[in-house]
């Protein structure tokens, strides 16, 4: 009870804080958007010279780019941790944290949280039901239950890969330039995995599987035989790089000595 008062708290203090820079807050949705919607157009110039693309049309690949952005838009909202090292390492915050009884994870997202990132998940949303439309794809009543337990298995596996390389923060407080690189790398998830060479399939199917935050999920709707047992796949996957992310973040608290040490 006292945790959950401790979190609403923080909810109210930073709607308060965000009401009060309305102008910057209407900037990063704006900002946002203009970014998704460049990529989107990235897509549309690819399929203006070609019909399809590893055996994808341009419809299909609009519905798994809409799919992609939800959970990425959800992963930017709750885990905008970018400059835990900078804010929290070398500047000492850490210690307030750790000694606060809320879980020190759950401070730092709540402290963090950036509510402009949900408009790309809404605009993925819109995208993603303008493709089905487009796509003719048939609807079971269960879809939608299927569709939440595959965003939140591709969201943690986003949270665990990051939470992870946030950690890293505990054993170097110098920036290693590998959150940026991870970025780039994740945009891969967007588009089909039978584009690229097997090496490279291996690695965003098991290494750094961000082939489950876009591709694999996406086409269990697109009815994708060879894609669909993988999709269900998404929340096991989710789980082992949630729980892996978690394991090495409370190692790297423990062995966190403060700011004077």
């Amino acid at each position: 009870m006292m945790n959950t008062a401790i979190i609403l708290e923080y909810l109210k203090t930073y709607l308060k804080t965000r009401l009060t820079y309305r102008a910057d807050f209407a900037i990063e949705i704006v900002t946002d958007l203009m970014f998704q919607t460049m990529n989107l157009l990235f897509i549309l110039v690819v399929f203006s010279h070609t019909d399809l693309l590893g055996g994808w049309t341009r419809d299909e690949m609009i519905f798994i780019y809409g799919y992609f952005m939800i959970p990425s838009g959800l992963f930017g909202c709750f885990f905008n941790l970018w400059n835990f090292t900078e804010r929290y390492i070398v500047k000492g915050e850490m210690d307030r944290v750790l000694t606060r009884p809320v879980y020190n994870l759950v401070q730092l997202i709540m402290e963090n949280l950036d509510p402009s990132s949900l408009f790309g998940a809404l605009t993925g949303a819109l995208v993603m039901s303008y493709a089905w439309w487009q796509l003719g794809l048939g609807f079971e009543w269960w879809y939608p239950f299927v569709l939440v337990i595959l965003i939140i298995g591709s969201l943690m596996i986003y949270a665990g890969i990051y939470i992870a390389l946030t950690a890293i923060s505990f054993f170097s407080d110098a920036p290693t330039g590998i959150q940026p690189m991870m970025y780039n790398i994740q945009n891969y998830g967007r588009y089909p995995v039978n584009i690229y060479n097997k090496a490279i399939r291996f690695v965003l199917t098991w290494v750094l599987p961000f082939a489950f935050v876009g591709v694999y999920p996406a086409a269990f709707f697109l009815e994708k035989d060879i894609t669909r047992a993988f999709a269900m796949l998404t929340p096991v996957v989710g789980l082992v790089f949630l729980t892996g992310g978690l394991l090495f973040w409370n190692y790297g608290v423990r062995k966190y000595r403060g700011a004077g040490s």
